[in-house]
């Protein structure tokens, strides 16, 4: 009789499945083609190495204007003074070794009659696939006095680098009794528990450093990921220092004044002494440019090849695809990239694509030591991937035993699922 499979087997399971997504039938693929990939971050990074991977004499061009690739998963850890921002970054080297042609551009143009991308120095490049993982981007419209030059003062810290740095100094250089407000949107967002991990470790630096300081969570939401864990750690570790306003109650944020640093809900302002402000989000801008995203902002695919429903040769993965049950999340994004480049493959050599089975898992970090977990597996169903049996959340009640390990192995999985994507 087979042994059960416990929480914790399902998730190093999902772990060692970031680095090994099998796809036996096209090894030894030998059909050549071009594949031109958008983006290098997880998803991105992911497909181009595996399409090389898979097959030698397909010619793969992953572009991306950053040099370094500054990680988001584990940079709540930098904002609390628990991490430094080199360990979040990683370049494109060892795939460029491996005979993943690296362009170090922006991408202007997307050309589909043409299948051509043309970048920010006017070079074309042909395509017989393309791929767009360009993450996310900010829906600005929709929260009236937020831009980018508001970021500069109410810092959304939702793409990892500048803006995480500038978040830290802010809560370096707030009083001991000052406010944290963290306004947090509506789904669909990049890492949905993630803003929960962040006031977590923001409670944690000013329980250490400012006792007398409070973090504000003013929520577009009634529910969220993973609440009851969240919450019953935020007693345990930090009393009454956090306050949660969600939807209900008035908490969706309608508006923000960067000058007066005021942030005005529908039932209240506040002026906190650092605003955090994410706001809504939609497709990487060079989804729309490709004409691949619909009214939503967000990108409808074929989730068996990941090919856009409104470009032919197109396909999107990661957060800026519309994925259904499978959420926007570095683990979802690099298993989206595998999958992809394995669709790919088939098709240029003319075969029928296999159903993919995606595996994600999402680690949260609420205090040094004390992690919890949501691990998932995912198969299409219709148009979009639903959540199939097998997957595993940390139990509400478990002993701190167990919290630590937890917190041990998300550290495991960071290091696995980077140099996995980059060497």
């Amino acid at each position: 009789m087979n042994a059960p499979v416990t929480r914790r087997d399902a998730v190093l399971g999902i772990t060692a499945a970031a680095t090994s997504f099998a796809v036996p039938s096209i090894l030894h693929a030998q059909s050549a083609g071009r594949v031109v990939v958008v983006g290098g971050g997880f998803g991105g990074a992911a497909c181009a190495r595996a399409l090389k991977r898979a097959q030698a004499n397909l010619q793969v061009i992953l572009i991306e204007p950053n040099a370094v690739f500054t990680s988001c998963p584990f940079s709540n850890e930098v904002i609390a003074g628990l991490r430094e921002i080199e360990a979040q970054q990683f370049g494109y080297d060892k795939l460029a070794t491996e005979g993943v042609t690296v362009i170090g551009q922006a991408v202007t143009t997307i050309e589909p009659q043409r299948r051509s991308v043309i970048t920010a120095d006017g070079v074309a490049l042909p395509y017989d696939r393309l791929v767009l993982s360009p993450g996310i981007d900010f829906h600005f419209e929709a929260l009236p006095g937020y831009d980018e030059a508001a970021s500069e003062k109410m810092p959304h810290a939702w793409k990892a680098g500048a803006q995480t740095l500038l978040l830290r100094r802010q809560l370096e250089a707030m009083p001991d009794g000052g406010t944290v407000a963290i306004a947090i949107p509506a789904n669909p967002s990049r890492c949905p528990p993630a803003p929960y991990e962040r006031a977590s470790l923001i409670a944690h630096y000013l329980k250490t450093k400012k006792p007398r300081s409070k973090v504000l969570i003013l929520d577009a939401k009634d529910n969220f990921s993973q609440q009851r864990l969240f919450e019953k750690a935020w007693k345990e570790l930090y009393g009454d220092m956090i306050e949660r306003i969600g939807l209900s109650q008035g908490g969706r944020v309608t508006s923000v004044d960067p000058a007066t640093r005021t942030i005005v809900t529908e039932f209240g302002n506040y002026t906190p002494d650092v605003a955090n402000v994410i706001p809504p989000q939609r497709a990487g801008r060079i989804a729309e440019i490709a004409g691949a995203a619909d009214a939503t902002g967000w990108c409808p695919i074929d989730p068996v090849t990941f090919e856009s429903k409104l470009v032919q040769n197109i396909h999107v993965i990661g957060d800026a695809c519309l994925g259904g049950g499978i959420p926007k999340s570095a683990s979802a994004a690099s298993a989206q990239g595998k999958a992809c480049a394995a669709a790919i493959v088939n098709l240029l050599a003319g075969r029928a694509p296999e159903t993919p089975r995606l595996t994600g898992v999402c680690y949260n970090i609420v205090a040094p030591g004390y992690g919890f977990s949501l691990a998932g597996n995912y198969q299409p169903r219709g148009d979009i991937f639903a959540e199939v049996e097998g997957g595993a959340t940390s139990p509400v009640d478990a002993p701190r035993e167990l919290r630590a390990r937890e917190a041990a192995e998300a550290e495991h999985w960071f290091q696995t699922i980077t140099a996995d994507t980059f060497g």
